[in-house]
This record gives structure tokens, C-alpha cells and sequence, in this order.
């Protein structure tokens, strides 16, 4: 296959991300990397659903999702592409972003008062193959928040909770959610950010 020409305004220090993650673009943007965003198709519900039908983990799926995707985003050009993939385990339960408000709401009442966990994948494909990836997980517990936190929560964020696994955002007011959170900032957020950056620093696409 040949690579797909480069979009304009790439540069030789300039990476692709394969994901319309606001939040993950933001993170990159703000560390500095240069980077064009690239979406790869890909049925991630289908494809999650097969994962645990067949049994498996919540950071297995995560780094199986972000391999597919790494791997078909990298096939279209000669860059270094950058995928990445967030799963919510609670127990064996794997929660994915929800899909309505009610979805929210259902969500956020069975991780009320309990300790899930937050896996984050990343993925780097170059020509197709994968030649970096990491893992990183986050134990996060929700408190025994009322009925009446939740309507207000709801209300005041709306079609927003339906953007992010678990109906939340830790960086703004779904903090309040919690009574305890074991783990990375970053990880929270959806992309294991250090590591990357060495990893990129060591490539070149940054200064060392």
C-alpha cells in the first residue's frame, strides 16, 4: 500500500494521532508535541463486545484496541502514529462511554461507593507494525454521593458525560465524584503522557 499523501503544514517533527480525543489532543498539544489528527475507522463497540464476550480484561482490551488501531492508522503513511485506548473495569463489568444520559446515570449509581479501575493503552505503529506501546492503570473510588448530587450532575453537564468511559471528567467538577484516587494524572485522562514523551524524546520528534 502506498502512504497516503501528507497533509499540509507537516513537518519532519511532526507525528499523527489516531484518535478524535479532544482531551488527548489537548494533553499532547500542551506537552509541546506536533502532531495532525488522523481518525482511524475502526468499530470499537463491536470490537470490545467480541473482547468480552471471549473472556477478557479490561487492560487487555485496552492494548488490544490500541494495537488495532495503531496498526491500521500506520498503514497510510510512513510516520510515527500514535493510538491510544481507555477501558473501565469495575469487578469483570467493562463500562464504555455511555450512550444517553440514562446510560450515565446507571453507570454512575452501580460505580457509586465502589473502587474501579481505569486502564490506559498507547500504541506507536510505524509502516503498520507496532514499536512502542505502554500500559498504565488507575484505581479511582467513587463516594456514596446522594440522589441529589447525581440530578445535579447531570443537569449541569449533560450531553458532556456521554464523552468519556464512566460518565466523568476528573479534570473539572465530576472530581467531586470521588472520595479516593490511586494513580496517574495522566492515565486518569486517557494516555500514559510521560512515557510517551520519553519515548518520542529518544525518536527525535523532541528535544532530549
Amino acid at each position: 500500500m502506498n502512504p497516503a499523501k501528507e497533509p499540509e503544514g507537516m513537518d519532519d517533527a511532526s507525528v499523527i494521532l489516531a484518535s478524535q480525543s479532544e482531551v488527548r489532543a489537548r494533553m499532547l498539544r500542551a506537552a509541546g508535541v506536533r502532531f495532525h489528527i488522523e481518525p482511524v475507522k475502526v468499530d470499537e463497540e463491536e470490537l470490545r463486545r467480541g473482547f468480552v464476550n471471549e473472556g477478557a480484561r479490561g487492560h487487555e482490551i485496552a492494548e488490544a484496541l490500541a494495537e488495532i488501531k495503531a496498526i491500521r492508522a500506520s498503514g497510510r503513511t510512513e510516520r510515527l502514529v500514535i493510538a491510544a485506548d481507555q477501558i473501565l473495569s469495575l469487578d469483570r463489568q467493562i463500562f464504555g462511554k455511555p450512550t444517553s444520559l440514562e446510560e450515565a446515570r446507571s453507570q454512575l449509581l452501580k460505580l457509586r461507593g465502589q473502587t474501579h479501575e481505569l486502564a490506559s493503552a498507547v500504541c506507536v505503529a510505524k509502516s503498520g507494525a507496532v514499536i512502542w506501546r505502554k500500559l498504565d492503570t488507575a484505581e479511582l473510588r467513587m463516594r456514596r454521593f446522594s440522589d441529589d448530587f447525581l440530578d445535579w450532575y447531570l443537569l449541569r453537564h449533560g450531553d458532556r458525560v456521554m464523552t468519556s468511559v464512566g460518565g466523568y471528567q476528573i479534570e473539572g467538577e465530576g472530581l467531586q465524584l470521588f472520595e479516593s484516587i490511586k494513580g496517574d494524572y495522566f492515565t486518569i485522562l486517557g494516555l500514559p503522557l510521560t512515557d510517551l514523551l520519553a519515548f518520542l524524546r529518544v525518536h527525535g520528534m523532541l528535544l532530549s
